[in-house]
């Protein structure tokens, strides 16, 4: 067994020396280490710095903590506006009386006498028209019947003419003959107001008969005698309201306004239009 005294122990053996060149090596490498890790340190440590510059900047992303909003209704759409409604006028039936002998909308009839019954207008004109009596109405009739006299030659070459217009109670009762359909009684008749006219043709064809209704004078009338403020007073279908048989020739005045609304509306009796009990008889 060899001595230990004599053996070379590894640790006590000399280091080798490095050579100056490997050393120089190894420092310049060491301090370029350090050099990289202290860069290293510095970029890490700025940009810490920019990113705390930068938060301290930023509004804080913590929301704030609000209330809950108090329950209420949902809103409501507003209604779309809408402009008012137009209020038409509707038409007034009591505007006139027709109780009173001196308005034009006087209703006469067999349950209806005038009152007093020996009324007689206060305004009763000669009518300028072509007749076979003198005619007399009252004022206003008289200017709407030449009117419409004209307008008939003007617009459909018709030549008119009157066959009796106002009478007297007392040329009633001499007229009367006892026919209640065909004969008003002294006291309820149309003529005696001094609105009534009864028309024909200048010629003298169908006058006072039924077959006036046929004729281009009589086809005229009755589509235009409401212009000027007439009514056809005694309709065909209309006997057992009027008490009276049909009468194409016998025109009434009720002005334009009553005989325009009754032309709108349909109406072709003064009873029907007031609502008035029908009056096919005296009481």
């Amino acid at each position: 067994m060899p001595s230990t005294l004599g053996s070379v122990s590894e640790l006590q053996r000399p280091r080798r020396r490095l050579s100056r060149q490997v050393r120089l090596r190894r420092t310049i490498a060491a301090a370029v280490l350090a050099g990289v890790i202290a860069g290293v340190i510095a970029i890490g440590a700025a940009a810490g710095a920019d990113r705390d510059a930068q938060a301290s900047n930023e509004p804080s992303e913590t929301p704030t903590a609000t209330p809950d909003p108090t329950p209420s209704e949902p809103a409501r759409p507003s209604p779309d506006v809408t402009a008012p409604p137009v209020l038409v006028p509707s038409f007034d039936k009591s505007a006139r009386s027709i109780d009173d002998p001196n308005s034009i909308w006087l209703v006469v009839n067999k349950l209806r006498p005038l009152n007093p019954a020996d009324y007689a207008p206060a305004d009763l004109v000669t009518v300028p028209v072509a007749h076979t009596w003198d005619p007399l109405m009252r004022q206003e009739a008289s200017d709407a019947i030449v009117a419409m006299f004209a307008a008939a030659t003007s617009e459909a070459g018709l030549s008119l003419a009157s066959n009796s217009a106002y009478r007297s109670y007392s040329t009633q009762v001499e007229l009367y003959a006892g026919d209640d359909n065909l004969t008003a009684r002294p006291g309820y008749s149309e003529h005696q107001t001094g609105l009534t006219m009864d028309i024909g043709a200048t010629s003298g064809v169908c006058s006072l008969a039924t077959c006036f209704t046929d004729t281009a004078e009589g086809v005229w009338l009755r589509d235009n005698a409401w212009r000027f403020g007439y009514l056809l007073r005694y309709p065909a279908d209309k006997t057992a309201v009027t008490g009276y048989d049909f009468e194409p020739w016998h025109f009434r005045y009720i002005g334009v306004e009553l005989s325009t609304e009754m032309h709108n509306t349909g109406f072709s009796t003064l009873e029907e239009f007031f609502g008035l009990p029908a009056a096919p008889a005296y009481p």
